[in-house]
Protein backbone atom coordinates (compact mmCIF):
# COMPACT_ATOMS: atom_id res chain seq x y z
CA UNK A 1 0.00 0.00 0.00
CA UNK A 2 1.54 3.39 -0.95
CA UNK A 3 2.49 5.58 2.00
CA UNK A 4 0.53 8.50 0.51
CA UNK A 5 -2.68 6.42 0.40
CA UNK A 6 -2.22 5.29 4.00
CA UNK A 7 -1.66 8.89 5.08
CA UNK A 8 -4.83 9.93 3.26
CA UNK A 9 -6.87 7.31 5.09
CA UNK A 10 -5.33 8.34 8.39
CA UNK A 11 -6.19 11.97 7.70
CA UNK A 12 -9.81 11.09 6.89
CA UNK A 13 -10.19 9.13 10.11
CA UNK A 14 -8.66 11.88 12.20
CA UNK A 15 -10.98 14.42 10.57
CA UNK A 16 -14.00 12.31 11.53
CA UNK A 17 -12.79 12.03 15.10
CA UNK A 18 -12.09 15.78 15.22
CA UNK A 19 -15.61 16.57 14.04
CA UNK A 20 -17.01 14.31 16.75
CA UNK A 21 -14.97 16.09 19.42
CA UNK A 22 -15.84 19.55 18.12
CA UNK A 23 -19.54 18.77 18.17
CA UNK A 24 -19.55 18.68 21.98
CA UNK A 25 -18.49 22.37 22.06
CA UNK A 26 -21.06 23.98 19.72
CA UNK A 27 -21.29 27.30 21.61
CA UNK A 28 -17.59 28.14 21.53
CA UNK A 29 -17.63 30.32 18.42
CA UNK A 30 -21.16 31.71 18.75
CA UNK A 31 -22.23 34.99 20.30
CA UNK A 32 -24.72 35.24 23.14
CA UNK A 33 -27.68 37.60 22.95
CA UNK A 34 -28.64 39.22 26.24
CA UNK A 35 -31.94 41.03 26.76
CA UNK A 36 -33.74 41.57 30.05
CA UNK A 37 -37.26 40.94 28.74
CA UNK A 38 -36.28 37.85 26.75
CA UNK A 39 -34.37 36.28 29.64
CA UNK A 40 -37.23 36.91 32.08
CA UNK A 41 -39.77 35.28 29.76
CA UNK A 42 -37.61 32.27 28.90
CA UNK A 43 -36.96 31.69 32.61
CA UNK A 44 -40.69 31.83 33.33
CA UNK A 45 -41.53 29.52 30.43
CA UNK A 46 -38.92 26.99 31.57
CA UNK A 47 -39.53 27.09 35.34
CA UNK A 48 -42.41 24.54 35.51
CA UNK A 49 -40.52 22.18 33.20
CA UNK A 50 -37.35 22.45 35.25
CA UNK A 51 -39.27 21.64 38.43
CA UNK A 52 -40.95 18.69 36.68
CA UNK A 53 -37.46 17.45 35.78
CA UNK A 54 -36.50 17.47 39.48
CA UNK A 55 -34.15 20.43 39.10
CA UNK A 56 -34.12 23.91 40.63
CA UNK A 57 -35.08 26.76 38.27
CA UNK A 58 -32.40 29.03 39.73
CA UNK A 59 -29.73 26.45 38.85
CA UNK A 60 -30.63 26.05 35.17
CA UNK A 61 -29.63 28.75 32.68
CA UNK A 62 -31.48 29.53 29.46
CA UNK A 63 -28.98 31.09 27.03
CA UNK A 64 -29.98 32.72 23.74
CA UNK A 65 -27.45 32.27 20.91
CA UNK A 66 -27.28 34.67 17.95
CA UNK A 67 -27.62 32.06 15.22
CA UNK A 68 -30.27 31.95 12.53
CA UNK A 69 -30.40 28.14 12.32
CA UNK A 70 -33.22 26.21 13.99
CA UNK A 71 -31.42 24.53 16.86
CA UNK A 72 -31.08 24.13 20.61
CA UNK A 73 -28.56 22.11 22.61
CA UNK A 74 -26.90 21.44 25.94
CA UNK A 75 -23.12 21.50 26.30
CA UNK A 76 -22.31 20.50 29.85
CA UNK A 77 -23.62 21.72 33.19
CA UNK A 78 -27.22 22.81 33.61
CA UNK A 79 -27.62 25.21 30.69
CA UNK A 80 -29.92 25.08 27.67
CA UNK A 81 -28.72 27.02 24.61
CA UNK A 82 -31.42 28.23 22.21
CA UNK A 83 -30.69 29.67 18.77
CA UNK A 84 -32.44 32.88 17.79
CA UNK A 85 -33.49 31.09 14.59
CA UNK A 86 -35.53 28.65 16.66
CA UNK A 87 -37.46 31.52 18.28
CA UNK A 88 -38.11 33.01 14.83
CA UNK A 89 -39.36 29.66 13.48
CA UNK A 90 -41.67 28.89 16.43
CA UNK A 91 -45.28 30.02 16.09
CA UNK A 92 -46.06 30.00 19.79
CA UNK A 93 -44.61 29.58 23.27
CA UNK A 94 -45.68 25.93 23.59
CA UNK A 95 -43.42 24.99 20.68
CA UNK A 96 -40.41 26.48 22.44
CA UNK A 97 -41.42 24.87 25.73
CA UNK A 98 -41.48 21.51 23.94
CA UNK A 99 -37.89 22.09 22.81
CA UNK A 100 -36.80 23.14 26.31
CA UNK A 101 -38.39 20.00 27.76
CA UNK A 102 -36.41 17.86 25.28
CA UNK A 103 -33.12 19.59 26.15
CA UNK A 104 -33.81 19.10 29.86
CA UNK A 105 -34.08 15.40 29.01
CA UNK A 106 -30.48 15.56 27.80
CA UNK A 107 -29.41 17.22 31.07
CA UNK A 108 -31.17 14.77 33.39
CA UNK A 109 -30.03 11.86 31.22
CA UNK A 110 -26.39 12.93 31.54
CA UNK A 111 -26.06 12.80 27.77
CA UNK A 112 -23.22 15.32 27.47
CA UNK A 113 -21.15 13.19 29.86
CA UNK A 114 -22.25 9.99 28.12
CA UNK A 115 -21.38 11.52 24.74
CA UNK A 116 -17.72 10.90 25.51
CA UNK A 117 -18.42 7.21 26.10
CA UNK A 118 -20.08 6.91 22.70
CA UNK A 119 -17.24 8.74 20.99
CA UNK A 120 -14.69 6.56 22.80
CA UNK A 121 -16.40 3.35 21.71
CA UNK A 122 -16.49 4.54 18.10
CA UNK A 123 -12.88 5.69 18.34
CA UNK A 124 -11.79 2.28 19.62
CA UNK A 125 -13.25 0.58 16.53
CA UNK A 126 -11.64 3.13 14.19
CA UNK A 127 -8.23 2.90 15.89
CA UNK A 128 -8.37 -0.91 15.83
CA UNK A 129 -9.12 -0.82 12.10
CA UNK A 130 -6.09 1.41 11.57
CA UNK A 131 -3.85 -0.99 13.48
CA UNK A 132 -5.13 -3.96 11.47
CA UNK A 133 -4.84 -1.99 8.23
CA UNK A 134 -1.22 -1.03 8.92
CA UNK A 135 -0.44 -4.68 9.73
CA UNK A 136 -2.02 -5.79 6.45
CA UNK A 137 -0.07 -3.14 4.53
CA UNK A 138 3.19 -4.23 6.17
CA UNK A 139 2.48 -7.80 5.03
CA UNK A 140 2.10 -6.56 1.48
CA UNK A 141 -1.68 -6.62 1.29
CA UNK A 142 -2.39 -3.06 0.11
CA UNK A 143 -5.94 -3.78 -1.10
CA UNK A 144 -6.73 -5.66 2.11
CA UNK A 145 -5.35 -2.78 4.20
CA UNK A 146 -7.60 -0.24 2.49
CA UNK A 147 -10.60 -2.52 2.93
CA UNK A 148 -9.95 -3.04 6.64
CA UNK A 149 -9.53 0.67 7.33
CA UNK A 150 -12.59 1.69 5.29
CA UNK A 151 -14.74 -0.94 6.99
CA UNK A 152 -13.49 0.22 10.38
CA UNK A 153 -14.40 3.82 9.61
CA UNK A 154 -17.87 2.76 8.51
CA UNK A 155 -18.41 0.67 11.65
CA UNK A 156 -17.15 3.47 13.92
CA UNK A 157 -19.41 6.06 12.37
CA UNK A 158 -22.41 3.72 12.45
CA UNK A 159 -21.86 2.89 16.12
CA UNK A 160 -21.47 6.53 17.11
CA UNK A 161 -24.50 7.78 15.16
CA UNK A 162 -26.67 4.97 16.54
CA UNK A 163 -25.55 6.06 20.01
CA UNK A 164 -26.59 9.69 19.41
CA UNK A 165 -29.96 8.64 17.94
CA UNK A 166 -30.59 6.63 21.10
CA UNK A 167 -29.86 9.68 23.23
CA UNK A 168 -32.28 11.81 21.19
CA UNK A 169 -35.07 9.24 21.55
CA UNK A 170 -34.52 9.08 25.31
CA UNK A 171 -34.61 12.89 25.53
CA UNK A 172 -37.89 12.93 23.54
CA UNK A 173 -39.60 10.65 26.07
CA UNK A 174 -38.13 12.52 29.04
CA UNK A 175 -39.35 15.80 27.54
CA UNK A 176 -42.86 14.36 27.18
CA UNK A 177 -42.76 13.41 30.86
CA UNK A 178 -41.70 16.91 31.88
CA UNK A 179 -44.41 18.56 29.77
CA UNK A 180 -46.99 16.33 31.49
CA UNK A 181 -45.50 17.15 34.91
CA UNK A 182 -45.72 20.87 34.12
CA UNK A 183 -49.35 20.46 32.95
CA UNK A 184 -48.44 21.72 29.47
CA UNK A 185 -49.90 20.32 26.25
CA UNK A 186 -47.63 18.39 23.91
CA UNK A 187 -49.34 19.93 20.88
CA UNK A 188 -46.61 22.53 20.57
CA UNK A 189 -43.91 19.86 20.64
CA UNK A 190 -45.59 17.90 17.84
CA UNK A 191 -46.11 21.07 15.79
CA UNK A 192 -42.43 21.88 16.08
CA UNK A 193 -41.40 18.38 15.03
CA UNK A 194 -43.59 18.85 11.94
CA UNK A 195 -41.63 22.01 11.18
CA UNK A 196 -38.41 20.02 11.49
CA UNK A 197 -39.87 17.39 9.17
CA UNK A 198 -40.58 20.07 6.56
CA UNK A 199 -37.02 21.36 6.93
CA UNK A 200 -35.72 17.81 6.44
CA UNK A 201 -37.68 17.47 3.22
CA UNK A 202 -36.42 20.82 1.95
CA UNK A 203 -32.87 19.69 2.72
CA UNK A 204 -33.31 16.39 0.87
CA UNK A 205 -33.56 14.04 3.88
CA UNK A 206 -36.00 11.19 3.38
CA UNK A 207 -36.76 7.99 5.21
CA UNK A 208 -34.61 5.55 3.25
CA UNK A 209 -32.23 3.21 5.06
CA UNK A 210 -28.98 4.72 3.78
CA UNK A 211 -30.02 8.20 4.89
CA UNK A 212 -31.04 6.97 8.34
CA UNK A 213 -27.65 5.32 8.89
CA UNK A 214 -25.85 8.67 8.63
CA UNK A 215 -28.21 10.69 10.87
CA UNK A 216 -27.40 11.97 14.37
CA UNK A 217 -31.15 12.31 15.16
CA UNK A 218 -34.07 9.98 14.50
CA UNK A 219 -36.28 11.02 11.60
CA UNK A 220 -38.89 13.57 12.66
CA UNK A 221 -41.60 11.36 11.14
CA UNK A 222 -40.70 8.55 13.52
CA UNK A 223 -40.45 10.91 16.49
CA UNK A 224 -43.90 12.34 15.74
CA UNK A 225 -45.48 8.90 15.53
CA UNK A 226 -43.94 7.84 18.85
CA UNK A 227 -44.73 11.03 20.74
CA UNK A 228 -48.27 11.54 19.47
CA UNK A 229 -49.39 8.42 21.29
CA UNK A 230 -47.71 9.59 24.50
CA UNK A 231 -49.04 13.16 24.34
CA UNK A 232 -52.63 12.27 23.44
CA UNK A 233 -52.94 10.13 26.59
CA UNK A 234 -51.95 13.06 28.81
CA UNK A 235 -54.62 15.11 30.63
CA UNK A 236 -53.03 18.35 29.40
CA UNK A 237 -53.41 17.46 25.70
CA UNK A 238 -56.47 19.72 25.23
CA UNK A 239 -55.40 22.37 27.73
CA UNK A 240 -55.10 25.83 26.10
CA UNK A 241 -51.88 27.80 26.28
CA UNK A 242 -51.38 30.44 28.98
CA UNK A 243 -52.65 33.65 27.30
CA UNK A 244 -50.22 35.94 29.18
CA UNK A 245 -47.20 33.80 28.30
CA UNK A 246 -48.34 33.67 24.68
CA UNK A 247 -48.86 37.44 24.50
CA UNK A 248 -45.39 38.07 25.88
CA UNK A 249 -43.88 35.46 23.59
CA UNK A 250 -45.25 37.18 20.49
CA UNK A 251 -43.79 40.45 21.80
CA UNK A 252 -40.40 38.89 22.43
CA UNK A 253 -40.35 37.16 19.05
CA UNK A 254 -41.14 40.43 17.25
CA UNK A 255 -38.53 42.31 19.26
CA UNK A 256 -35.80 39.81 18.36
CA UNK A 257 -36.85 39.82 14.72
CA UNK A 258 -36.74 43.61 14.58
CA UNK A 259 -33.31 43.57 16.15
CA UNK A 260 -31.79 40.82 13.99
CA UNK A 261 -33.56 40.63 10.64
CA UNK A 262 -32.81 42.81 7.58
CA UNK A 263 -35.05 45.92 7.71
CA UNK A 264 -36.85 45.09 4.46
CA UNK A 265 -37.86 41.70 5.87
CA UNK A 266 -39.07 43.32 9.10
CA UNK A 267 -41.43 45.56 7.11
CA UNK A 268 -42.75 42.56 5.20
CA UNK A 269 -43.46 40.65 8.41
CA UNK A 270 -44.73 43.74 10.28
CA UNK A 271 -45.97 46.26 7.69
CA UNK A 272 -46.58 49.95 8.42
CA UNK A 273 -50.36 49.66 8.55
CA UNK A 274 -50.29 47.08 11.41
CA UNK A 275 -50.42 48.84 14.78
CA UNK A 276 -50.27 45.85 17.15
CA UNK A 277 -47.73 45.82 19.99
CA UNK A 278 -45.49 43.16 18.34
CA UNK A 279 -45.50 45.09 15.03
CA UNK A 280 -44.59 48.40 16.66
CA UNK A 281 -41.94 46.70 18.77
CA UNK A 282 -40.30 45.09 15.73
CA UNK A 283 -40.37 48.28 13.69
CA UNK A 284 -39.01 50.38 16.58
CA UNK A 285 -35.90 48.20 16.87
CA UNK A 286 -35.47 47.90 13.11
CA UNK A 287 -35.71 51.65 12.55
CA UNK A 288 -33.37 52.30 15.43
CA UNK A 289 -30.80 50.04 13.76
CA UNK A 290 -31.23 52.10 10.59
CA UNK A 291 -30.64 55.32 12.58
CA UNK A 292 -34.15 56.54 11.69
CA UNK A 293 -34.46 58.43 14.97
CA UNK A 294 -37.85 60.11 14.48
CA UNK A 295 -39.54 56.92 13.31
CA UNK A 296 -38.10 54.74 16.06
CA UNK A 297 -39.06 57.28 18.75
CA UNK A 298 -42.57 57.53 17.29
CA UNK A 299 -43.01 53.75 17.59
CA UNK A 300 -41.67 53.77 21.16
CA UNK A 301 -43.96 56.66 22.12
CA UNK A 302 -46.96 54.83 20.65
CA UNK A 303 -46.13 51.79 22.78
CA UNK A 304 -45.74 53.94 25.90
CA UNK A 305 -49.01 55.76 25.24
CA UNK A 306 -50.84 52.47 25.81
CA UNK A 307 -48.54 51.18 28.59
CA UNK A 308 -46.69 54.08 30.25
CA UNK A 309 -45.29 51.92 33.05
CA UNK A 310 -44.03 49.04 30.93
CA UNK A 311 -40.34 48.82 31.92
CA UNK A 312 -39.25 47.29 28.61
CA UNK A 313 -40.90 50.04 26.56
CA UNK A 314 -39.16 52.56 28.82
CA UNK A 315 -35.88 50.70 28.28
CA UNK A 316 -36.44 50.91 24.51
CA UNK A 317 -37.11 54.66 24.65
CA UNK A 318 -34.04 55.25 26.81
CA UNK A 319 -31.82 53.16 24.53
CA UNK A 320 -32.95 55.04 21.43
CA UNK A 321 -32.27 58.40 23.08
CA UNK A 322 -28.91 57.33 24.52
CA UNK A 323 -27.59 55.92 21.27
CA UNK A 324 -28.78 59.02 19.42
CA UNK A 325 -26.53 61.14 21.64
CA UNK A 326 -29.30 62.40 23.95
CA UNK A 327 -27.97 60.92 27.20
CA UNK A 328 -29.63 63.46 29.49
CA UNK A 329 -33.06 62.81 27.96
CA UNK A 330 -32.50 59.04 28.33
CA UNK A 331 -32.10 59.24 32.12
CA UNK A 332 -35.76 59.55 33.10
CA UNK A 333 -37.13 56.55 31.14
CA UNK A 334 -34.14 54.40 32.13
CA UNK A 335 -34.33 55.39 35.80
CA UNK A 336 -38.02 54.44 35.81
CA UNK A 337 -37.28 51.14 34.04
CA UNK A 338 -34.63 50.28 36.64
CA UNK A 339 -37.06 51.07 39.46
CA UNK A 340 -39.96 49.10 37.95
CA UNK A 341 -37.78 45.99 37.45
CA UNK A 342 -36.12 46.10 40.88
CA UNK A 343 -32.72 47.04 39.45
CA UNK A 344 -32.67 44.45 36.67
CA UNK A 345 -28.91 44.22 35.94
CA UNK A 346 -28.99 44.61 32.15
CA UNK A 347 -31.28 47.64 32.30
CA UNK A 348 -29.27 49.03 35.23
CA UNK A 349 -26.11 48.72 33.11
CA UNK A 350 -27.73 50.73 30.32
CA UNK A 351 -28.79 53.34 32.88
CA UNK A 352 -25.27 53.49 34.30
CA UNK A 353 -23.95 53.99 30.77
CA UNK A 354 -26.38 56.87 30.24
CA UNK A 355 -25.35 58.52 33.51
CA UNK A 356 -21.70 58.44 32.44
CA UNK A 357 -22.51 59.54 28.91
CA UNK A 358 -23.86 62.85 30.23
CA UNK A 359 -20.21 63.67 31.13
CA UNK A 360 -21.49 65.22 34.34
CA UNK A 361 -19.42 64.10 37.35
CA UNK A 362 -22.43 64.79 39.57
CA UNK A 363 -23.96 61.57 38.19
CA UNK A 364 -20.95 59.38 39.06
CA UNK A 365 -22.08 58.42 42.56
CA UNK A 366 -25.48 57.25 41.29
CA UNK A 367 -23.83 55.42 38.39
CA UNK A 368 -21.45 53.60 40.72
CA UNK A 369 -24.27 52.60 43.05
CA UNK A 370 -26.42 51.27 40.19
CA UNK A 371 -23.57 49.43 38.48
CA UNK A 372 -22.28 47.82 41.67
CA UNK A 373 -25.80 46.56 42.36
CA UNK A 374 -25.92 45.19 38.80
CA UNK A 375 -22.68 43.17 39.06
CA UNK A 376 -23.69 41.92 42.52
CA UNK A 377 -26.63 40.17 40.84
CA UNK A 378 -25.01 39.39 37.49
CA UNK A 379 -21.22 39.12 37.69
CA UNK A 380 -21.02 37.90 34.08
CA UNK A 381 -21.81 41.34 32.72
CA UNK A 382 -18.73 42.74 30.96
CA UNK A 383 -20.43 46.01 30.00
CA UNK A 384 -21.24 46.78 33.65
CA UNK A 385 -17.64 46.08 34.67
CA UNK A 386 -16.37 48.27 31.85
CA UNK A 387 -18.54 51.19 32.98
CA UNK A 388 -17.43 50.69 36.60
CA UNK A 389 -13.82 50.72 35.46
CA UNK A 390 -14.42 54.08 33.80
CA UNK A 391 -15.76 55.53 37.06
CA UNK A 392 -12.80 54.23 39.08
CA UNK A 393 -10.29 55.52 36.52
CA UNK A 394 -11.84 59.00 36.37
CA UNK A 395 -11.64 59.42 40.11
CA UNK A 396 -8.06 58.09 40.25
CA UNK A 397 -8.79 54.68 41.85
CA UNK A 398 -6.49 52.80 39.47
CA UNK A 399 -6.28 49.49 41.41
CA UNK A 400 -10.07 49.03 41.21
CA UNK A 401 -10.07 50.24 37.63
CA UNK A 402 -7.54 47.49 36.83
CA UNK A 403 -9.67 44.96 38.73
CA UNK A 404 -12.77 45.94 36.74
CA UNK A 405 -10.73 45.66 33.54
CA UNK A 406 -9.57 42.19 34.59
CA UNK A 407 -13.22 41.14 35.05
CA UNK A 408 -14.08 42.50 31.60
CA UNK A 409 -11.12 40.88 29.83
CA UNK A 410 -11.76 37.50 31.43
CA UNK A 411 -15.36 37.53 30.22
CA UNK A 412 -14.50 38.67 26.70
CA UNK A 413 -11.95 35.91 26.09
CA UNK A 414 -8.65 37.71 26.72
CA UNK A 415 -7.09 35.81 29.66
CA UNK A 416 -3.60 37.26 29.13
CA UNK A 417 -4.85 40.85 29.55
CA UNK A 418 -7.02 39.68 32.45
CA UNK A 419 -3.96 38.19 34.18
CA UNK A 420 -1.92 41.36 33.71
CA UNK A 421 -4.69 43.58 35.10
CA UNK A 422 -5.45 41.22 37.99
CA UNK A 423 -1.79 41.08 39.01
CA UNK A 424 -1.53 44.88 38.90
CA UNK A 425 -4.71 45.23 40.98
CA UNK A 426 -3.57 42.63 43.53
CA UNK A 427 -0.23 44.41 44.00
CA UNK A 428 -1.92 47.75 44.77
CA UNK A 429 -5.04 46.73 46.72
CA UNK A 430 -5.04 46.36 50.53
CA UNK A 431 -4.09 42.78 51.43
CA UNK A 432 -6.97 40.59 52.57
CA UNK A 433 -9.79 42.82 51.33
CA UNK A 434 -12.59 41.32 49.16
CA UNK A 435 -11.26 43.14 46.08
CA UNK A 436 -7.72 41.82 46.73
CA UNK A 437 -9.08 38.27 47.04
CA UNK A 438 -11.10 38.71 43.85
CA UNK A 439 -7.96 39.84 42.00
CA UNK A 440 -6.25 36.62 43.11
CA UNK A 441 -9.21 34.56 41.93
CA UNK A 442 -9.19 36.18 38.49
CA UNK A 443 -5.43 35.65 38.19
CA UNK A 444 -5.89 31.93 38.94
CA UNK A 445 -8.74 31.65 36.41
CA UNK A 446 -6.68 33.47 33.79
CA UNK A 447 -3.63 31.23 34.30
CA UNK A 448 -5.85 28.17 34.00
CA UNK A 449 -7.44 29.49 30.78
CA UNK A 450 -4.02 30.29 29.30
CA UNK A 451 -2.72 26.81 30.14
CA UNK A 452 -5.80 25.10 28.66
CA UNK A 453 -5.44 27.14 25.48
CA UNK A 454 -1.73 26.24 25.29
CA UNK A 455 -2.58 22.53 25.56
CA UNK A 456 -5.29 22.80 22.91
CA UNK A 457 -2.94 24.60 20.55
Amino acid sequence: MPVSALRSLLARTLCILALVLLSVRPAAAQSILRDAETEALLDEMAAPLIRAAGLEPGNVDLVLINDGSVNAFVAGGQAVYIHSGLIAEADNALEVQGVIAHELGHITGGHVIGFGDGAKAAGNISILSLILGVAAAAAGGGEAAMGVIAAGQQAAMGKFLAFTRGQESAADLAGAKYLAGADLSGRGSLDFFRKLQNLEHRSGYYADSSDTFYRTHPLSRDRIETLRTVYERDDAWDKPADPDIERRFQRMKAKLYGYLAPPEQVLIAYPEYVDTVPARYARAYSRHRQALFDKSVAEADALLADAPDDPYFLELKGQILLEAGQAEAALDPLRRAVSLTGNQPLIATLFGHALLATEDAAHHAEAERVLRAAVAVDRLNPQAWYQLGRIYAERGDLPRARLASAETKMMTGDPMSALQNAQAAEAALPTGTPDWLRAQDIALQARDAIERKRKRD
